[in-house]
């Protein structure tokens, strides 16, 4: 009995956290966006506060912040694009079909 209160507790628990209309996909680029310009902030910071006696350390340095672009947002797939659209369009009818 205790092994099915518990059960739905936890399921009523998560149905409060993730709703049937939430939109997940949005929230979870949201943050994988996020957590990757926070972690090249704080790389390009590490890099920052290394001393550097010679030459062959700015070197260094410079060569890697050169490898370090900003990340680009990635484009979105043809599903996400066909999913935003709501309605599927029709395929085409073929010749033959008239």
């Amino acid at each position: 009995m205790m092994f099915l209160m518990r059960s739905a507790f936890w399921l009523t628990a998560a149905f409060l956290v993730i709703k049937p209309e939430a939109d997940i996909r949005d929230s979870a680029e949201a943050v994988a966006n996020q957590a990757l310009a926070s972690g090249s902030q704080f790389i390009s910071e590490q890099i920052e506060a290394i001393e550097c006696d010679s030459l062959h350390c700015f070197g260094g340095k410079a060569v890697v912040a050169a490898a370090l672009p900003a990340i680009p947002p990635a484009e979105p797939t043809a599903a996400a694009v066909a999913a935003e659209q709501g309605v599927p369009l029709p395929r085409p009818r073929p010749d033959r079909a008239g």
